[in-house]
């Protein structure tokens, strides 16, 4: 589903190639040491756009690895395609004492397709190479010169993308001719770029350095969101063959209309003909839209096609409609084509995807946001979306994978900024009852039943298509009780804008409640136990919930034969603050135990003092899970 750019995003890591400098692991300082998996050394960065279809990056980097959990950051992959050639790769490796041991160079790398087996035409390509060493900590340098014919998408300047690595010394130069106009996004820099301007050329540079290493940090936001972050869209461009100019996201959607979509959406007579015949009996558009993309989900399947302009550009509706087939780009805009023989307005949307939610920055217009599609039908007071690259998603329902954010819509008028609708926290629900049977030798038998909907109503999806055996060892996984043997599963839905999955279960689970002399020992809760969370001693980041949920589950237990009369119940909890709130009672009803367990969890952003609070809630929730119940026996 990924809507994949010709120039995809690499990691580079280069060598400044000079004999001179001494890569000893030792000369590093120990602050840059500390919590550190890998250290940037230096790298330097050069993007020189010398003509609109002319830009050359180049790209010198050192690196030290200190153990083998930095291995992946001296790892390097370089993409390519016809628009983008491979001018020179050269490297060197260095051991612990700075003594050079090996050289390599292009010959040393594999060449392989960039893109999955999902893609069915591409010319992206990709070059990358895994130094073999396995003493640490050792120095990897690499040199790299790359020439782009296009200026669309300039790289981003992120000195760091992970945590655990730290920058000695990181810089960022972009030259372009003293005339040409472009945007800078800055995000987290602290001082202003160096500029040099003469009759010739306008260069731009910044640095950082002494970088610490960040240490990871559970339920942190976005790295994007807080690491330093440099990114230049220029105003004219040139992309295969394509000129346009753009200085805001209602030019740039113009562009995006006028010269990608609009002569696209043609289809054939007896295609119209047949979508007027299928929509006749409807009354209003959302149902003649119901209609038709059912008939898309029917007809179509999805596959991607990466050919020189299609990384933005769809295949023609009527393309699709005679092989049936296309990437997000083309089914979205044969959608769209098929609503417009029906006289319904909709909009081409470009997302970021992803279950994390990033949004399209509306301060800053770029083709490089966003990498999939998805179509936006304005109904009169009913605005509903569509995925249209999946054959069995609900209509009208677009789930965690582009919920709540903001994308850009492309509308013959220029683009404009909207919001995906969101899935709420009250509505993102798993909702368990069960009833079991305890027999005197503490094994338990009965049914289990679960409604998964909103956010949650992927949990089970993917599981429906499966076969039994399947089935069941997945949810040996999801539930992980010990003994655990499922007698028979089933799936239902309900296929509406707000959809339900229900899961039924017949089970039984040997020694699910040990016994241990006299006494039998029964978790009431095995089945949806929260996990702890890390306490830390200093929080830096804010904590980041991406999104809520609410969980009840309703369990009654039929109690066996041979217990005393006497119960002794675990004591009702319920605690709440602005985190969630946490409620759970035990009761007992002639010979049956009833046990009720609710969790909310609220999304939002909270500032890094309220972690401790935060851990202490969801530990609190974890423990109350665990308390089990002491039964005596006769």
């Amino acid at each position: 589903m990924k809507w994949i750019i010709t120039f995809i995003s690499f990691i580079l890591i280069s060598n400044l190639g000079f004999a001179q400098v001494n890569y000893d692991a030792d000369l590093i300082p120990s602050q840059l040491r500390s919590r550190a998996n890998a250290c940037i050394r230096n790298e330097e960065i050069t993007v020189d756009m010398r003509a609109s279809d002319n830009v050359m990056y180049l790209q010198k980097k050192v690196i030290t690895v200190f153990n083998q959990n930095g291995d992946d950051d001296a790892r390097m992959a370089i993409a390519y395609d016809k628009n983008t050639s491979i001018k020179s790769i050269k490297g060197e490796i260095y051991n612990s004492g700075g003594i050079l041991i090996s050289k390599f160079n292009q010959n040393n790398f594999s060449d392989v397709s960039a893109v999955d087996g999902f893609s069915l035409f591409t010319d992206s390509r990709l070059k990358y190479y895994t130094p073999s060493v396995n003493q640490y900590p050792y120095t990897i340098s690499y040199e790299i010169e790359i020439r782009n014919k296009q200026n669309l998408i300039i790289r981003d300047w992120m000195p760091t993308r992970q945590n655990k690595v730290s920058v000695e010394k990181s810089s960022y130069a972009f030259i372009c001719k003293p005339t040409d106009q472009v945007r800078i996004k800055t995000q987290h820099y602290g001082g202003k770029p160096i500029e040099m301007i003469d009759e010739k050329q306008k260069k731009m540079s910044w640095s950082i350095s002494n970088h610490m290493a960040t240490k990871s940090e559970p339920y942190s936001p976005d790295p994007e969101r807080y690491m330093t972050k440099i990114q230049i869209a220029p105003q004219q461009f040139y992309y295969y063959g394509h000129k346009g100019s753009y200085d805001n996201w209602q030019n740039l959607g113009k562009w995006v209309y006028d010269d990608l979509l609009k002569d696209r959406t043609t289809l054939p007579p007896a295609t119209i003909q047949m979508v007027k015949e299928l929509v006749k009996a409807e009354v209003n558009d959302k149902e003649k839209a119901r209609k038709i993309y059912q008939f898309l989900q029917e007809k179509t399947r999805y596959i991607s096609v990466q050919i020189g302009i299609g990384g933005f550009q769809p295949i023609a509706a009527s393309e699709v409609d005679h092989l049936g087939y296309g990437d997000c780009k083309a089914l979205v805009n044969y959608m769209q084509s098929l609503l417009k023989a029906a006289d319904i307005e909709s909009y081409y949307c470009v997302v970021e995807a992803g279950s994390l939610k990033r949004s399209i920055d509306p301060t800053y217009a770029s083709m490089a946001q966003g990498n999939h599609i998805i179509l936006c039908m304005p109904l009169k007071g009913d605005t509903t979306w569509l995925e249209c690259t999946n054959q069995k998603i609900p209509f009208g329902f677009l789930s965690d994978f582009t919920d709540d954010r903001t994308v850009f819509a492309c509308t013959p008028t220029g683009g404009k900024l909207m919001h995906t609708p969101k899935l709420m926290t009250k509505d993102n629900l798993q909702v368990r009852k069960a009833t079991f049977i305890i027999s005197p030798d503490g094994h338990v038998t009965g049914k289990m039943n679960t409604v998964f909907s909103g956010a949650q109503y992927d949990n089970r999806e993917s599981l429906i298509s499966e076969p039994i055996t399947e089935q069941r060892k997945l949810l040996k996984e999801a539930y992980n009780v010990d003994n655990i043997n499922f007698e028979s599963v089933g799936f239902t839905e309900k296929k509406a804008t707000d959809p339900q999955l229900t899961e039924e279960i017949s089970l039984s689970i040997k020694n699910y409640a040990p016994i241990n002399g006299n006494k039998m020992f029964l978790q009431l809760n095995a089945f949806n136990v929260q996990p702890t969370v890390q306490e830390l001693a200093s929080r830096t980041l804010p904590v980041y919930i991406n999104r809520g949920f609410t969980d009840e589950d309703s369990i009654t237990y039929d109690l066996p034969e041979n217990l005393k009369s006497e119960l002794v119940l675990i004591e009702d909890k319920h605690f709440t603050n602005s985190f969630g709130e946490y409620e759970r009672k035990v009761s007992k009803k002639e010979n049956k135990l009833i046990y009720y367990r609710k969790l909310v969890l609220n999304d939002c952003t909270f500032p890094a003092e309220k972690y401790a609070e935060f851990s202490k809630f969801m530990n609190d929730v974890n423990a109350a899970d665990h308390l089990k119940l002491v039964l005596n026996l006769k």
